[in-house]
């Protein structure tokens, strides 16, 4: 059973926006196990300039499913986010299912979620800090979730070196790694 904790930034979350939400993210039950009980965090955001936005997380054990989206009409960036989450979904099992058929398998690797630090850009003070756990894994699967969170950068431990390494989205659209000596 999907949990969902839905959360109003400047928006009281009225029970027809609740009634909605629960709506579109419990028909993504049938993408859980009925034991894995994931925790669906939804936040809803208004600007001044009358947009909204989106965030959904969920987090589970080998993945941290997260999408977001600006809309001018919330429903809209609701039914948007719903449809980024069932493609993460969709792109993740098929790529499990080629990692098993390849001999390896991309379920037993945990993944957590890993944010960059935000700084302001034109001074160098440190505003925010976050202390992660890195998970042993191989780049392949950094990678994808990097992707999934829609990062521009992550760090994991990889599997083969034992060595922290960072991979990152290239501006010509491909993937750089970072390895650390020991």
């Amino acid at each position: 059973m999907l949990t969902i904790n839905v959360r109003g930034e400047n928006i009281e979350v009225t029970s027809s926006i609740r009634e909605y939400v629960e709506k579109r993210i419990s028909k993504m039950e049938k993408y859980f196990s009925d034991d894995s009980n994931p925790i669906a965090h939804v936040n809803l955001k208004t600007y001044p300039s009358k947009g909204t936005k989106v965030e959904v997380t969920i987090p589970l054990s080998s993945i941290t499913l997260r999408a977001e989206e600006v809309n001018d009409d919330l429903y809209a960036g609701i039914d948007l986010v719903i449809d980024k989450l069932e493609r993460q979904i969709k792109k993740f099992k098929t790529r499990v299912n080629r990692k098993s058929r390849e001999g390896g398998s991309l379920k037993d690797i945990p993944l957590d979620d890993v944010t960059p630090e935000e700084t302001e850009e034109d001074k160098s003070e440190i505003v925010r800090t976050k202390r992660l756990s890195l998970k042993p894994m191989n780049a392949e699967e950094a990678v994808l979730q990097m992707e999934m969170l829609g990062h521009e950068f992550f760090i994991f431990e990889d599997s083969e070196t034992n060595g922290a390494s960072i991979v990152y989205k290239r501006n010509d659209g491909r993937y750089g790694l970072i390895e650390t000596n020991e």
